[in-house]
């Protein structure tokens, strides 16, 4: 895949360097061209300087040829501007916007922007981390409405299906591992002792599903 990344801060800069350490072509755009001494001396990647939504910088930086763009300038107008742009007018399939005042994402999720909130992140992370019990979040979608999550089946559900621990619209059992292997259930799947559970909830439901874990 070829990603361009516009705004090389401290963000910028390290998810640049990760995915040029998977082996994917990697563009970096910052208005400042000293952002760019931010990257590690290895980056192999393209550095363009210039403003991110200006359409010859964009070209420049391979915008035509790209799989995917992450807008993560210090600024939210300018982090969508860049994102609409990559999507409508050079339709660019994958492209996110980082989000300093999470009260905005709703509005630019209206105008078909996917965003991140590093506060909304963190706080579903704190609350996670202090409220829930035996459970594990592997990934925050959107802007950390929706979490990817993990447990192991607790004692009072084995033997009982999958469907009793799926709230619609809430909980959602995505996929069992038992014995090494990992496979998608069924709603009546039957839990086994040991088995791992891995879950997509909204970060709203985590009480719901620790009440369904036994884990209050």
């Amino acid at each position: 895949m070829r990603i361009i990344i516009v705004g090389c801060g401290r963000m910028g800069a390290a998810l640049a360097q990760d995915l040029l350490r998977r082996g994917h072509g990697v563009a970096v755009v910052d208005r400042d061209p000293a952002a760019f001494e931010r990257l590690v001396p290895w980056f192999t990647g393209d550095t363009v300087a210039g403003i991110g939504f200006d359409r010859t910088v964009l070209l420049q930086a391979g915008i035509e040829r790209a799989d995917g763009l992450a807008a993560l300038t210090d600024s939210d107008e300018a982090n969508v501007v860049t994102a609409r742009a990559a999507r409508q007018f050079f339709r660019v399939p994958k492209v996110v916007a980082r989000l300093y005042d999470p009260r905005k994402a709703e509005i630019y999720r209206r105008l078909g922007v996917q965003t991140i909130s590093q506060v909304t992140w963190a706080v579903n992370r704190v609350v996670e981390l202090l409220c829930y019990s035996r459970l594990e979040t592997l990934l925050s979608l959107g802007s950390g409405e929706v979490d990817m999550v993990e447990s192991e089946v607790p004692h009072l559900l084995v033997g009982r299906p999958v469907s009793e621990l799926t709230v619609t619209g809430e909980v959602l059992v995505v996929a069992v591992s038992r014995h090494g292997k990992t496979f998608i259930p069924t709603l009546s799947t039957e839990m086994h002792e040991g088995d791992m559970i891995h879950m997509a909830i909204l970060a709203a439901s985590g009480e719901r599903l620790k009440a369904l874990l036994g884990l209050r």
